[in-house]
């Protein structure tokens, strides 16, 4: 009787033990980070428009969605707002900034192409032309909104300038043209244009 008993108690204990280490197992397999690709989730809520690096955190996922993004570059812009911890995907990213309505899209060389590595689309600068060395620039237009950088412009960086694209009335865009038919054109930065 004592030794069938203590077969028993053995047994009860045995079983306990692996149904305790089967529970350790699966709460550990349930709580470990995930071992799938990094992708970018929102920090915060974001509204639409030019994103920051800060913006995001790389986090790693088992099943990514479709298209999921996994680094950002400058002059990427967010079509749509996203809540915290959605994941990004290409398709919530514009390549370049709406055209207002009433507005015309008007490209301008920058004669300095470093210049133009400090806007995004979305940024709002103004513009300068200059048609003789020594004498000072004459400001041609103000408030323009950006709305591309092309990426060979941005690539290149050549002694040629950088192409972006403004939008614009016409009367603008007809003011812009002549005055780098004969000038060298430059910009001016609003701190609160979305830079």
């Amino acid at each position: 009787m004592q030794t069938w008993l203590r077969r028993y108690g053995r047994r009860r204990r045995l079983v306990a033990a692996a149904t305790a280490a089967v529970a350790v197992l699966s709460a550990y397999l349930a709580t470990r980070p995930a071992d799938g690709p990094t992708v970018l989730v929102a920090a915060r809520d974001l509204s639409p428009g030019p994103l920051d690096p800060d913006d995001f955190s790389p986090v790693p996922f088992d099943r990514p969605p479709s298209g999921a993004v996994r680094t950002t570059r400058a002059g990427q812009v967010l079509a749509t707002p996203m809540r915290k911890g959605e994941p990004l995907t290409d398709v919530r990213l514009l390549h370049s900034f709406r055209l207002p309505p009433g507005m015309v899209a008007a490209p301008v060389r920058i004669a300095d192409a470093a210049a133009v590595e400090l806007i995004t689309p979305g940024s709002t600068i103004g513009v300068l032309a200059s048609w003789q060395e020594g004498l000072p620039a004459r400001q041609i237009a103000s408030e323009l909104t950006v709305l591309s950088i092309p990426e060979s412009t941005r690539e290149s960086g050549d002694d040629h300038g950088a192409l972006i694209v403004l939008a614009t009335t016409l009367t603008q865009a007809a003011e812009l043209a002549a005055a780098q038919s004969g000038g060298r054109l430059s910009i001016t930065i609003n701190p609160g244009g979305g830079t």
